[in-house]
């Protein structure tokens, strides 16, 4: 049966197996090319978010780059006899597959990241695969990469739901529909109040310091602990939908409890907590945020054009190699305590390029002045079509 993409109002609705699986190869190969285990490179690995995007990418990096053990916590959906499963559960089937041929201890777990269950079902796995791999129980890199949309709070039951709102003013801007390159205008009014406090329940901190409770009160976490989350800050003309919005108020709160996880660990049980500020990428997410279709279809464009354009592994597999397990040992960071490996992207050339392109683009030459057709190419492939090498009109 060929299973073609089933798109609606930028999201896609459905996954292919076997693109799924050249995707996560692809991304392997590049790992395996470019990193090698040293003396300070993780041996044991939680990544908590791993089967898409920047999670997926960094278990894979951490597995097949440096040979480390790695325990990953997602919640798919598996396929059923009318539709498909969710690209997350066909990327960790390929993982496992993958792993266990090279002879990788992994463990991977499908449930509520959230839940205190599984935060104990969770540290369980950590010991069993520590225990098959003959190592200590000790985390050495733990990654809290996050994407859902909707939190249920394990100790009141009461569920939060996240929203993209701007804060104070209704938002508008122009966008990109990036299925067929046309352009639109999105709007969206201010949030409430109960609209940024569900926000930030669901996308902030709170639940990250959680899971460094909970792995410490099971011994889990040494000196050597690296802690990791990811967020994005972007250009100014992105801030009133996102740096300055619900989003932005939720990444305020991930480097609240970074702060916070670092007081009161660091120098005792862990090396260090850091939030990571990363490139604007093609997400299962970013196609539907007012005006990041739009700048992201210019920004590759000009990062193209200067050689300097990074997918999600080439970003974690810089993150690793650059900034967390450098060979001094040191963890270059701003003046916020933040890795930026966005740096790239935010250089000032870059910026007024992307600034003088969005400017200058139409309708008419929407194609050629922008990167629409990777943008679109990218999403795709997140959900396995689009992929080179898989035969689509077979399976």
């Amino acid at each position: 049966m060929q299973i073609k993409p089933m798109i609606r109002n930028n999201l896609c609705l459905n996954a292919h197996p076997a693109g799924c699986a050249a995707n996560v190869q692809n991304q392997i190969e590049y790992a395996k090319k470019n990193l090698s285990p040293e003396n300070n490179s993780p041996k044991l690995a939680l990544v908590i978010g791993c089967s898409n995007g920047y999670g997926l990418a960094s278990r894979i990096s951490a597995a097949f780059g440096y040979r480390a053990v790695t325990v990953g916590l997602s919640f798919e959906n598996e396929p059923t006899e009318k539709r498909t499963g969710t690209p997350g559960f066909y990327n960790n089937e390929a993982f496992d597959r993958r792993a266990e041929k090279e002879k990788l201890v992994s463990i991977t777990l499908n449930g509520d990241a959230y839940s205190d269950e599984i935060k104990i079902e969770t540290a369980k796995a950590v010991k069993q695969a520590a225990a098959k791999a003959g190592i200590p129980a000790k985390i050495d890199l733990l990654v809290y990469s996050l994407a859902s949309p909707v939190r249920t709070d394990p100790k009141t039951r009461v569920m939060y739901k996240s929203v993209i709102k701007p804060i104070g003013a209704p938002y508008s801007g122009k966008t990109l529909n990036m299925m067929d390159g046309t352009f639109g205008v999105a709007e969206a009014g201010p949030a409430s109040e109960d609209e940024i406090f569900n926000t930030v329940k669901v996308m902030g901190g709170e639940d990250w310091q959680l899971w460094m409770d909970a792995l410490d009160s099971e011994g889990l976490l040494s000196p050597q602990t690296r802690a990791v989350a990811y967020t994005y800050i972007g250009p100014e003309l992105s801030w009133a939908i996102y740096k300055n919005g619900t989003i932005g108020k939720a990444k305020e709160d991930l480097e609240r409890a970074c702060r916070e996880i670092n007081q009161k660990y660091a120098q005792k049980k862990i090396f260090g907590a850091w939030v990571s500020v990363n490139k604007a990428l093609v997400t299962r997410s970013s196609a539907v945020i007012p005006i990041i279709p739009f700048y992201i279809s210019c920004l590759f464009k000009v990062m193209k054009e200067m050689g300097i354009h990074e997918g999600c592994i080439e970003q974690i597999v810089r993150l690793y190699r650059g900034r967390l397990y450098t060979s001094d040992g040191q963890v270059p960071v701003d003046g916020e305590n933040r890795i930026r490996i966005d740096d790239w992207e935010m250089r000032d050339d870059v910026q007024k390029a992307v600034t003088d392109r969005m400017k200058i683009v139409t309708p008419e030459n929407v194609f050629t002045e922008t990167d629409v057709s990777g943008f679109k190419h990218d999403f795709l492939e997140v959900h396995g079509f689009d992929v080179s090498g898989v035969d689509y009109e077979t399976i």
